[in-house]
């Protein structure tokens, strides 16, 4: 792990910390494309106010939405988003509603209450059913809580490992969940649109990243060194949305509980006693959890770092650089993540 000089020698080292300063009038390379400053990120090691280390549940074949028998009931998976996780949660909820509403039931189980099992919930209510989510933590000691935010597919799977059919489902579940988020941008779900700028000081086309993204969900712009701040010849910008999980998890989880629904702490040791639960159908968002839960040992942790500084105002872009080195700015502090790596 990084230690708290490690991680503000890795941000001074940015093109964009060490080169931009607040922007003269007149000078668009200062400028977002909709016409945004850039202000410069203070890094000074006393703005740290905490270092944390969050796990993903990553799957080199990608996540797992699908429906299964088992005894009496009807378990509709919905896991394995590695690093995609609140970026997606609404998309493969949104698959896993519809295999769920091929039952004749109407009362299901959710297990879990991170980003994807507060969407699968409401998706569930929304279209007729009673639902209860049993979790062993609630927001915010969930890894949904430690998460950047960015709307960003990324770290979902290896290219290597994945099917056709894995595609398919992907490409579906970017589009539903980019169309849900839209919907709850403002203040009270903390979703907000940003510019994000993607750094890259070798040969790779950062482009690149975001090759999977269908181009009516995210346009991509490339910049010329006249159009950006940044001493780089790769520079990647994108309009996304940022959702800040401080505030999205516990607006998701008030609207569940208007809307009728009940939650239940409960640790599940084994896979036999979450089959004793007296709804029929029960829709597995258990992340991590679902390798003992459910026998799937290709699931693996990735871990990443985040050290966060003190809020800035002035601050409103999102910068990616070298490394998988980030910023996000965010109201409850500036998330900065150094890399990720298998634990």
């Amino acid at each position: 792990m990084l230690n708290r000089r490690q991680v503000l020698h890795s941000l001074a080292t940015l093109p964009l910390l060490s080169s931009c300063a607040v922007p003269p009038q007149g000078s668009a390379r200062n400028y977002t494309p909709s016409g945004l400053p850039l202000r410069r990120v203070n890094v000074s090691e006393n703005r740290i106010i905490r270092t944390i280390a969050g796990l993903r549940p990553y799957r080199p074949s990608g996540f797992v939405v699908k429906a299964e028998r088992m005894n009496d009931k009807v378990v509709v998976h919905n896991y394995g988003h590695g690093g995609g996780g609140i970026t997606l949660s609404w998309g493969t909820s949104h698959l896993a509603m519809e295999l769920a509403n091929q039952t004749q039931h109407r009362r299901c189980a959710v297990l879990g209450s991170g980003a994807s099992g507060l969407s699968a919930a409401r998706l569930m209510q929304n279209a007729g059913w009673q639902v209860t989510i049993y979790s062993k933590d609630l927001p915010p000691n969930t890894t949904s809580n430690v998460a950047g935010g960015q709307w960003s597919p990324t770290s979902v799977y290896s290219r290597d490992s994945v099917t056709p059919g894995f595609l398919i489902q992907f490409e579906s579940a970017m589009r539903h969940a980019y169309r849900y988020y839209q919907d709850l941008v403002g203040p009270k779900y903390g979703v907000r649109w940003i510019s994000n700028y993607m750094i890259e000081g070798g040969e790779e086309n950062p482009s690149i990243r975001y090759s999977t993204i269908p181009r009516n969900v995210s346009t991509a712009l490339r910049l010329s060194q006249s159009e950006h701040p940044f001493p780089a010849e790769h520079v990647l910008h994108i309009d996304t949305m940022l959702v800040e999980p401080a505030v999205y998890l516990p607006a998701m989880m008030n609207d569940f509980q208007i809307a009728g629904g009940k939650i239940v702490v409960k640790e599940f040791g084994n896979r036999g006693k979450g089959l004793q639960l007296g709804e029929p159908v029960i829709i597995n968002c258990t992340g991590l959890g679902s390798r003992d839960l459910f026998d799937d040992n290709e699931l693996i942790p990735i871990k990443g770092q985040l050290t966060f500084l003190l809020p800035q105002e002035e601050v409103d872009y999102i910068i990616v650089g070298n490394s998988g080195l980030y910023m996000f700015p965010r109201s409850d502090g500036k998330p900065v993540r150094r890399h990720i790596r298998k634990k």
